[in-house]
Parts: structure tokens; C-alpha cells; sequence
């Protein structure tokens, strides 16, 4: 296999601080110099962008220096984790343009953690106690005070060793007993306060299905899984900062129990911690997602108003549209409020790259042009994308009687409306131009058809019809288009900050999140497109076909507008 090289001359301070910390390690030669990563979600709900920001470090990483990136899945919590999800996540992965290594899963290791906990009773390491959380938790003490030991602490080995074999029967009552391990009630760290390393659960096992009924915490789970693996970088977010020390000690202890001594080389793994992505209007909490989700807030976990990948991916977000915003944020040690609005940026920067320009019109009035020949048609080029001319050209039918858009007439018009109104001249995009002769109104005075004349010698590409005019409206011929519903997203919260407002987080969405318009027509072009395909609706932003569309009812989503109309509302 070619071997991947660094650039030759990069600047050392285009390099995050974990890459910075990984070049150390090659450097002194760690682990062999060898680099393997792990990205290791848990399989109790759909990843969303701030899995993403993981995705592209764990990867990155990996890729960046020649190594590995393996998968594992901590299913320790049978209770709240299916097979729904893991296959999510592997769909997301791959549609960031990843690939791992291996794919693991914690649960392969069950039957090695159960040998290490029993190896840890033995040796006066570990515990059974039969008190409450509640009991437990407040005998922890505070930062500043030490704990007070259970009265289970000094229980004689042989007992915690038939108690911790009885918790993995179907007979054991949950939360009747927990395996602590025994290290300091006076640690600063309250980690290290005997946390509880095993519990009690009889949920079936997406895996292992009813075989155990004992199940590993996070904390004694995860630094050995990383062991067992060969994992040489574990990088994770900041919360698990206190965690680091206990990570490094049960992996000591695992290291004793295999009878490793450190002239054998220093072949743990290093952890390092970075800042998680937050989103301005948004939440991340797994907790709150699902809530959203469970009590039909919103439309799914794809619903394009979720933070989810799935969700961005249905609402038209690109996958290195994604990845670019995550770059430009970088990695800090420091926790931050990430706008939305340069993640917007972000995808209107790919998009524009990318999106095949259409017309569509999403609030219609008729505009007849009553010098048009009655019956009479033409078939106009249109550009694809003016970003890249390998994308091509289609047809669009031009005619007499056309859709366009309500809010592009205005009867009595102010001087700097430079679309149309009685008496005021306007290009039609790759057509003509023409010029308002008045309109129509219902008894209730809604203006029902519009008309103006039309200038022949005007056709854009004509010889001598680049007579300048300063507005341009998009249109559609009224007998050849598609009639479609548009929905149209925008920011799930009201607020800013809706995880750090102390109200119910409810009571903070935003009602115009959704706007669902059934009247709007598209081009007949739009059948040959497919969900999930780039689209710019001209002067009004980007779409992408959504996966409810049939052949008999097309359905777009907005993606992102134009420009960013959010900060100007708002302040």
C-alpha cells in the first residue's frame, strides 16, 4: 500500500493541539510509532453534528498519519440501545466519506471485564454493595470533603465474589446491589470514590441477548476496551477531563492482572481531550433529542430540523459541507457557542459549488403577456450551474401565460422596486423583456393575473438584446410545469441558547420552524431528480427533493436560503 505523506514546509500552527500531541508521540517513538483511534458512539439514539466534529478528529487523525480507525460500539446499557441505531451510524459514517478499520463492540469483551472485575475482588480491589444510589451518592461527599466508606467496604472476599456471581442471574432484583471498586473516599477526584463498576440489568442485550444480566459502567468499560483494542489515542471531549485519572488506573490495574511491567514499553493508551461542538438554536442533548423525537415535537430522528446527521442529510446539507464547518471551527480546550449561521455558510459555500439551478415558484400569480401569439411555445436553454460548466445545459418552455412569483408584482410600487409594477420594464431569466401594462383583481382586491407585453427583439443571447433593465424574475410556463409542496425550515429554538435557558425546553421552539406551502409549482425537469440531489431555486435559495416525494406529489425541502435573513429578524 502507498504510503500517505504529510505536506513537505506545513506550518506547525495549521496543526490542531491533538495532531501537535500525536506528532510528540511519532516523534518519541510511542507505542511503536504506531497511530490507531477509535470512534466509539453509543448505540442509544442517531449520532448528530457533534458526533461529527468526533468522526472528523478520530478519522482524521488516523488517516492523517498513516494509522487506523476502528469502530466500537459501547453497548454497556442494554436498557436504551438497538440495532436501529447502530445501523444509523454506520450509514452516517460512511455518507461523511469515512472508513474504519474494524468494526467492535464493547460487548465482545464482556466475558474478559467479568474476569478482570473477579480478579479485582480477589485482590481487595472491588466490592458488592447493597445500598441505594441515593445512599451511595451522598456518602460520596463533596469536592471539598472527603466520602464516608460504605458499610459494605471491608465485606470478606468470598461474600462480594458469590454476591457479584448472583447479580448476573435472572433472580437478581435491579438496583438490590452494585460492584464498586475500592480505591479513595478522600480522593479531590470524585471519580476515584469507589465508583460503581458493574449494575443490575435484565433488558435483553441487542447482542448477547439474555446471557448476562451484569453489565460494565462506562468507566471500567471503556480505557480496557481501548487496551484490549490496541488503541494508542483516545480522543474525546472535555467532560471526561476528571475521567482521565481513573481511566489511567483501571488500566494499571489490568496491566498488573496481565503481569505487564513497564520495561515491557509504555503501550497504553493516551487520552486527550477536546472542545464538544454547541449550536446556537439547537440542542444536543441525546436526553432532549429523544424526548423531541418520542413525543412527536418533530417529525422523526431525520426530521431536517434535528442536529442530526440524518437530519442535515435530508434537509439538503452536504456531507463536506459538514466537514468544512467543522474545520473552520477547529479544536480548543475551551467550550464555545458555535453560530448556526456559519454552518449555513458553510453549506451555501459548498452548494453553490454544487446545486443545479431551477426555476420554481413558490407563491404564484399569473403574468399573461398579451403581445405573446396565443399557442405559440419555445424551448430556452437554461444552465445547470454556472459554477461548473461540465454540468450542462436543460430545456425550459417558455409561453404566454407564465407563474410568477406574488411578492416579484407591486401595484404602487416606491421608487427602489426594481421588479415589476404598471409601467416599469423587467428581464424574464433567459427570456425576454417586458414591460407591466397593469393587472386584475378579485371583488376582495387580491391581484389574480398580471399582465405586460413583451419586448421580441429581447431574448437573451440575441444579437443586440443586451438593453440593461434592473430587475430579473425567474417564471414558469403556466402548461408546462409541476405543481409541488415546499417545506420550508428554519431554526428549531427561539432562543440562542435554549440548553442553558432554565425553561422547559418546550416551551422555547420555535412555531415557524416548519412552513408547509402546497401551492407552488417547479419545472417538469425537477421528475428526473432524486432525493438527496443539490438543488438552487433561483433568487430564492437551496432545495433538495425530500423522501416523501412520489411520482404524482413532488416534495422539496429548503435547505438553506440565499442569504442569511435569520440575523436581521432577530435583532
Amino acid at each position: 500500500m502507498e504510503e500517505k505523506k504529510i505536506i513537505e514546509g506545513e506550518e506547525k500552527k495549521s496543526l490542531s493541539f491533538v495532531e501537535q500531541m500525536v506528532e510528540g508521540d511519532l516523534a518519541k517513538g510511542k507505542n511503536s510509532s504506531r497511530i490507531q483511534t477509535r470512534f466509539p458512539p453509543e448505540p442509544n439514539g442517531y449520532i448528530h453534528i457533534g458526533h461529527a466534529k468526533a468522526i472528523c478528529m478520530d478519522f482524521g487523525v488516523a488517516e492523517r498519519y498513516n494509522g487506523v480507525c476502528n469502530l466500537r460500539f459501547d453497548d454497556t446499557n442494554p436498557s436504551k440501545e438497538d440495532t436501529e441505531y447502530v445501523d444509523s451510524i454506520l450509514h452516517d459514517i460512511q455518507w461523511l466519506g469515512f472508513k474504519w478499520g474494524n468494526v467492535y463492540y464493547a460487548s465482545d469483551y464482556f466475558q474478559q471485564l467479568w474476569d478482570f472485575a473477579i480478579w479485582m475482588i480477589k485482590n481487595g480491589l472491588a466490592y458488592i454493595d447493597e445500598q441505594t444510589s441515593e445512599q451511595i451518592a451522598q456518602q460520596k461527599g463533596t469536592p471539598t470533603s472527603p466520602g464516608v466508606a460504605s458499610p459494605y467496604r471491608d465485606r470478606p472476599v468470598e461474600e462480594s465474589l458469590k454476591l457479584f456471581e448472583q447479580m448476573n442471574t435472572a433472580e437478581a432484583v435491579e438496583g438490590s446491589m452494585v460492584l464498586r471498586a475500592k480505591l479513595d473516599m478522600a480522593n479531590p477526584n470524585m471519580h476515584f470514590r469507589d465508583p460503581v463498576i458493574y449494575r443490575i440489568i435484565h433488558t435483553p442485550h441487542h447482542r448477547t441477548g439474555t446471557k448476562w444480566h451484569a453489565y460494565p459502567m462506562y468507566d471500567f468499560a471503556h480505557g480496557q476496551s481501548d487496551y484490549f483494542e490496541g488503541v494508542t489515542h483516545s480522543i474525546c471531549t472535555l467532560e471526561f477531563v476528571p475521567h482521565r485519572p481513573l481511566y489511567d488506573k483501571f488500566i494499571d490495574l489490568l496491566k498488573e492482572m496481565r503481569g505487564e511491567t513497564e520495561n515491557m514499553g509504555d503501550n497504553r493508551p493516551r487520552q486527550i481531550e477536546f472542545n464538544r461542538l454547541n449550536l446556537t438554536y439547537t440542542v444536543m442533548s441525546k436526553r432532549k433529542l429523544h424526548t423531541l423525537v418520542d413525543e412527536k415535537l418533530v417529525n422523526g430522528w431525520d426530521d431536517p430540523r434535528m442536529p442530526t446527521v440524518c437530519g442535515m442529510r435530508r434537509r439538503g446539507y452536504s456531507a463536506q459541507s459538514i466537514r468544512n464547518f467543522i474545520d473552520s471551527i477547529g479544536y480548543t480546550k475551551f467550550d464555545a457557542l458555535n453560530d448556526y449561521a456559519l454552518l449555513e455558510a458553510a453549506v451555501r459555500d459548498d452548494l453553490n459549488k454544487k446545486a443545479c439551478r431551477v426555476s420554481a415558484v413558490l407563491n404564484p400569480v399569473k403574468l399573461i403577456l398579451t403581445n405573446y401569439p396565443e399557442g405559440q411555445t419555445e424551448e430556452l436553454i437554461a444552465v445547470n450551474n454556472p459554477e461548473n460548466e461540465a454540468d450542462g445545459t436543460h430545456k425550459i418552455v417558455f409561453g404566454r401565460e407564465l407563474w410568477i412569483e406574488r411578492e416579484d408584482f407591486m401595484e404602487d410600487a416606491p421608487k427602489k422596486f426594481f421588479r415589476l409594477s404598471p409601467g416599469k420594464e423587467v428581464r424574464l431569466k433567459n427570456a425576454y423583456i417586458i414591460k407591466c401594462t397593469g393587472c386584475k383583481k378579485d371583488e376582495e382586491g387580491n391581484v389574480v393575473e398580471v399582465f405586460a407585453e413583451y419586448d421580441p427583439l429581447s431574448k437573451s443571447g440575441m444579437e443586440g438584446a443586451n438593453r440593461k433593465v434592473k430587475g430579473t424574475l425567474h417564471w414558469l410556463s403556466v402548461a408546462h410545469c409541476i405543481k409541488a409542496e415546499v417545506r420550508l425550515y428554519d431554526r428549531l429554538f427561539n432562543v440562542e441558547n435554549p440548553s442553558a435557558d432554565e425553561r422547559d425546553f418546550r416551551a422555547l421552539l420555535n412555531p415557524d420552524s416548519l412552513k408547509v406551502l402546497d401551492n407552488c409549482y417547479v419545472e417538469e425537469y425537477l421528475k428526473e431528480k432524486n432525493p438527496g440531489d443539490f438543488l438552487q431555486f433561483q433568487r430564492i435559495g437551496y432545495f433538495t427533493m425530500d423522501l416523501d416525494s412520489t411520482a404524482d406529489n413532488l416534495v422539496f425541502n429548503r435547505t438553506v436560503g440565499l442569504k442569511d435573513t435569520w440575523a436581521k429578524i432577530n435583532k
